[in-house]
């Protein structure tokens, strides 16, 4: 019935605008006469005007087969442009010189059947006319618009006077669903300030941000450089963060390109805006072939780490991508996710814990994966100290049996995801990790396999980590909590670690650690205060910040080597090798062996025996590093 009812309107519509261009045509040729002779009908010769209305049956069908072809019956014009705008004028000049020509065909010999100008005023009124009528429609939408949002609308203050900018305002103003309203326009090029963009001024450049922002009562910033690169964003988010105004970007050049510039496309500035540094860049496609046309595993698949291993093996055509997670509900978004976008990978989703021996045994025997990633564990620090059994179970006992289940079905190569918290452990969680690298160590010299780990620090969004947890407590309006206001981490997005996991795969010759280089250290209370600020409040005014003290295990700051090792380089810069530190192997296998049958007990003194293990693992140091 809805489909009826608008089928109905649009034959309205369309008869309607029919019968205005043909009255459009009869005015246009009345008023060329009229015009041409000083508007006095009288002095109008009668031959002229009885040639015109002998022609014109004739031009009003010329005019509804041009008007027709060009489109001129089928656009929305409420939403007219440029593009329409020509379209009109071609139409119209189309049909002025069909028209000549049917008049001067229908009296040939007659060298002036209408004056000459007649042909030139014709146009222009038909012109004017069609213009007035389709382009009325925007005018009284704008209008509605106006007449809507009234006192709703928020002020916004637009960074970056180019095309997108462009086509940001454009829409802004035109939209009937945006309540905001651009007040000005700001650029560094000198030569378009004191310009218009559809009625808005560009104002100035960066400088006078904080002062238009105050003049001008801005709400909302829009950052609409799409091409600027990460260092240029950065600057520009330094002050408008100043602001308190919400803020919010377009995300990249590809929509510019793809003509895909409006306000659907805005997101919320993000953290990783501010590191203010090119994003590491990976030539996969050169490197890749390792993964090609063979079975991959990846444990842990369904978390963070986990999932984007798989999205980016996914693009490289793996004979079989084996998926195994003891969790479900994460495992069943990448395996939707996987087989939408890759619907010929063959994929295989298995929920199973690690630490099951039997279940592994079946899951290699039967799916006899090439080349296996790491990635299930237990991460989260405080709750492991909590549980300090569970993270020796899970991480450590764990990777045991997937190690010994890679040798005994004769694995090609094996990748654990480590951290940096193995580096002189204060935390269970960090001490079973370096644990987990001694394994790798150990089994790699006793088997075909080639065993490596890649150490890496904190990974930006993902599941548990601070930045998710800073924007809840932002959404909540505070207080957002910082353990202290002294303490750094290592920052690097999550597919730019996996893309560096997977080339240290390439690498990886048996018995490595890598070490991603994740450049400078982030103070956790600068990231706090941005959060803060970019969310359009001011901490400690809007949202405070409290300072809880540091948790259980918890260090200052990390580090990414032990003393002992040294660094070796790669083809990448920042992908370095650890040096592996010589061990009495022996007792180590003594000990872990020991410390399955002791950890299953739920002993109250797990730390004892691993600080045995692992010397560099001193629990009393958490929080004086």
């Amino acid at each position: 019935m809805k489909q009826l009812v608008k089928d109905r309107q649009l034959f309205i519509r369309r008869i309607f605008l029919m019968c205005y261009d043909m009255l459009a045509v009869f005015v246009a040729s009345m008023l060329a006469l009229l015009v041409r002779f000083d508007l006095h009908m009288s002095k109008v010769p009668p031959e002229y005007l009885n040639e015109v209305w002998k022609a014109l049956p004739y031009m009003l069908a010329t005019m509804l087969v041009v008007f027709w072809c060009l489109r001129l019956y089928s656009s929305l014009w409420s939403y007219a442009g440029a593009l329409e705008m020509m379209y009109i004028v071609s139409a119209c000049v189309i049909d002025t010189l069909i028209s000549a020509a049917i008049i001067l065909v229908r009296n040939w010999g007659n060298m002036y059947p209408v004056p000459r100008s007649f042909y030139i005023l014709y146009g222009l009124f038909l012109l004017i006319l069609i213009l007035g009528c389709r382009y009325s429609y925007r005018g009284m939408r704008a209008l509605r618009a106006i007449r809507r949002n009234g006192a709703y609308q928020r002020n916004v203050l637009v960074i970056g006077a180019g095309d997108a900018g462009n086509q940001l305002i454009r829409e802004i103003n035109n939209s009937r669903y945006v309540k905001k309203k651009v007040v000005g326009v700001i650029d560094d090029d000198r030569t378009k300030i004191g310009n218009y963009i559809h009625g808005t001024k560009v104002i100035g450049d960066r400088s006078c941000i904080l002062d238009k922002v105050q003049e001008l009562h801005v709400h909302e910033i829009i950052v609409a450089m799409p091409s600027a690169s990460p260092k240029q964003i950065k600057g520009i988010l330094d002050i408008c963060k100043e602001t308190g105004c919400e803020l919010k970007r377009l995300p990249g050049i590809y929509q510019l390109v793809n003509g895909e510039v409006s306000i659907s496309k805005l997101k919320d500035v993000d953290v990783n805006d501010l590191l203010g540094r090119e994003p590491v860049s990976v030539d996969l496609e050169s490197i890749m072939g390792y993964v090609s046309g063979k079975v991959i595993m990846v444990t842990g698949g369904g978390g963070s780490i986990g999932s984007e291993l798989c999205r980016q093996i996914a693009e490289h055509q793996p004979k079989q991508l084996v998926i195994v997670d003891i969790y479900e509900n994460t495992t069943y978004d990448i395996q939707n996710e996987l087989k939408v976008k890759y619907p010929d990978l063959d994929l295989v989703v298995l929920i199973a814990s690690v630490r099951n021996t039997n279940r592994m045994n079946y899951i290699f025997e039967t799916y006899q994966p090439e080349i296996i990633y790491h990635a299930a564990a237990h991460k989260h620090v405080p709750l492991m100290e909590e549980s300090p059994n569970e993270a020796i179970k899970n991480n450590v006992l764990g990777t045991w049996k997937i190690v010994q289940a890679a040798d005994r079905y004769h694995v090609k190569r094996f990748v654990m995801i480590s951290t940096d918290k193995a580096v002189n452990p204060t935390n269970i969680m960090g001490a079973s990790k370096r644990i987990c690298e001694m394994i790798i160590q150990t089994y790699n010299r006793r088997s075909e396999t080639e065993y490596v780990a890649v150490r890496f620090g904190n990974v930006l969004g993902s599941n548990g980590s601070v930045i998710p947890l800073f924007k809840k407590q932002i959404e909540r309006g505070g207080p957002v909590t910082v353990t202290d206001p002294n303490i750094v981490r290592y920052f690097m997005t999550i597919p730019e670690a996996v893309s560096l996991v997977l080339q240290a795969g390439a690498y990886a010759k048996g018995g490595e650690i890598f070490v991603l280089d994740m450049g400078e250290p982030v103070k956790i209370l600068d990231l706090a205060k941005n959060l803060i600020l970019l969310s359009g409040h001011k901490p400690d005014e809007d949202i405070p910040i409290v300072f809880t003290g540091l948790r259980p295990g918890e260090k200052l700051y990390e580090e990414m080597l032990m003393e002992e090792e040294g660094l070796q380089d790669t083809e990448n810069k920042l992908i370095h090798i650890g040096k592996p530190i010589e061990m009495d192997e022996k007792q180590f296998l003594e000990q872990l062996n020991e410390l399955k049958e002791y950890v299953v007990t739920e002993p109250d003194d797990i730390r004892e025996w691993v600080k045995r293990m692992v010397p560099t693992y001193h629990p009393e140091a958490g929080g004086q590093s």
